[in-house]
């Protein structure tokens, strides 16, 4: 009869996950003390969390026959593995793994460790865009998933992550494998790509990317792109604004063709490279990025902030994922979403007015781009900083989908309601700058040196409407 009772109590639990034991007592006509007694019995198959009246249970389920938790770890900036947590998966859907004490923001329905998916740190290592495609397109025929990321279940997502996921977004590495990879590599360090040598080898890795053949880090983003490890330049080398932090770098390129598509994409690279330049000059966190030619293609190449030195991570999350997690609210503008967030205490002081101003920035430049997976912060002490700044560029430039261009249009700067004036102000004064380097750079297009000249003067009567600040 134990046994049967033991059963049962299972069955009820997976019927009825996150249940207190009055629940199940009611669920399964017994007493209070009968569930408890059966709850001690059950041991690793059932997971209770909460403390005293909010202490939940759920019965535990295996991951591909692999019953045992996932073990969760964190790189540290030093480059030191730490353990991090234990993620349990619940039955019949779900997870387990408390977050408290660990730095990250936790939402209130997960404050005991709860999650109805995948718990949100991790949400942004699901392979996606260029580099997740490619990565899926690696490792789907030997872990039996689609080949197409966009279709996995998050089952299908733990499963590539435990066994391919040392190189993700991020400072977390879930499960032993893969972070036994990246102690293996520390043994035989890889050697980065020396400065004088860069271009060309640019130019092979780009030719590898589009033929499939690189997969590793599955930094999102549809743009063609390739992770490079490559010395820190010196000093008084050509190298990205500011002292180089890490030999790790994330490089778009554009096609190595004549065309006016091709060219339209130079100019967007070149366009990015001078947008995030304008951002750090005033004052907000941005990527530290350079251009390189070879072949005739562009290369933008742009420094991992999420990387430290060569073996130190940082954490980060989206402010999609941040949505999903607190919010749940539909696609909108990031100040939208980030003055909730600013009420709720997720996000750190002066955060909401960085985020303002950095979205009124691509407004008057153009991005027609600013998707919630183009906005990145860093949990630190239980909040939410600003990350730097990437993807920021005159998107609504872009060639067409089948290789068109429609014409050059002058860009109407969008003019702030009374409130929104002094995040505007700031962002006007940078996206000015922005159109007077774009206008002026001999590596761009005289098209659309023209129209960055025409952007700006038009920017410049905008500004001059709202009068003295």
């Amino acid at each position: 009869m134990a046994l049967l009772s033991l059963d049962q109590l299972l069955a009820a639990l997976r019927r009825h996950p996150g249940a207190s034991a009055s629940e199940l007592a009611a669920a399964l006509g017994v007493s209070a003390p009968t569930v408890q007694r059966l709850l001690r019995a059950a041991g690793p198959s059932v997971v209770s969390l909460g403390r005293a009246r909010r202490t939940r249970h759920a019965a535990r389920r295996g991951l591909r026959g692999a019953a045992a938790d996932v073990p969760l770890y964190r790189i540290t900036p030093q480059g030191q593995a730490e353990a991090f947590g234990s993620l349990a998966l619940l039955a019949p859907e779900g997870c387990a793994m408390p977050l408290a004490g660990s730095g990250w923001p936790v939402p209130e329905e997960a404050r005991d460790g709860w999650w109805p998916g995948l718990p949100y740190p991790l949400q942004d290592m699901r392979p996606q865009g260029f580099m997740g495609r490619q990565l899926a397109h690696a490792v789907h025929e030997a872990l039996q998933l689609p080949d197409d990321p966009r279709a996995w279940s998050d089952d299908e997502v733990l499963v590539a992550l435990s066994a391919a996921g040392g190189d993700m977004v991020g400072d977390l590495i879930l499960g032993e494998r893969p972070l036994r990879q990246w102690q293996a590599a520390r043994l035989d360090a890889p050697e980065p790509l020396a400065e004088a040598g860069l271009p060309g080898a640019y130019l092979r890795l780009a030719e590898q990317a589009l033929a499939g053949a690189l997969a590793g880090s599955s930094a999102a983003g549809e743009f063609p792109k390739f992770a490079a490890l490559r010395a820190v330049p010196e000093p008084d080398q050509p190298g990205p604004a500011g002292a180089a932090r890490t030999p790790h770098v994330l490089v778009k390129f554009a096609g190595a063709d004549d065309t006016a598509a091709g060219q339209r994409w130079a100019d967007l690279l070149l366009a990015e490279h001078l947008a995030l330049q304008c951002l750090a000059a005033q004052g907000l966190p941005a990527a530290r990025s350079r251009l390189l030619r070879a072949g005739g293609r562009s290369f933008l190449e742009v420094e991992r902030f999420d990387r430290h030195g060569l073996w130190g991570r940082s954490p980060l999350v989206s402010l999609e994922t941040v949505n999903a997690a607190f919010l749940g609210l539909p696609q909108r503008a990031w100040p939208e979403l980030a003055a909730p967030l600013a009420g709720m205490g997720v996000l750190a002081d002066g955060v909401q007015a960085q985020i303002a101003t950095l979205w009124w920035f691509g407004r008057l430049i153009g991005n027609s781009d600013m998707h919630l997976g183009n906005l990145s912060l860093r949990p630190a002490d239980g909040r939410l900083t600003l990350a730097p700044a990437y993807d920021m560029l005159p998107m609504r430039y872009a060639p067409l989908g089948g290789g068109g261009l429609a014409p050059l249009a002058l860009l109407e700067p969008p003019l702030p309601l009374p409130a929104e004036r002094a995040p505007w102000r700031a962002a006007a004064a940078a996206a000015l700058r922005f159109w007077e380097l774009l206008a002026q750079d001999e590596r761009a297009s005289a098209a659309i040196q023209a129209q960055a000249t025409r952007n700006g003067q038009r920017l410049g009567t905008a500004r001059s409407l709202l009068g003295p600040a």
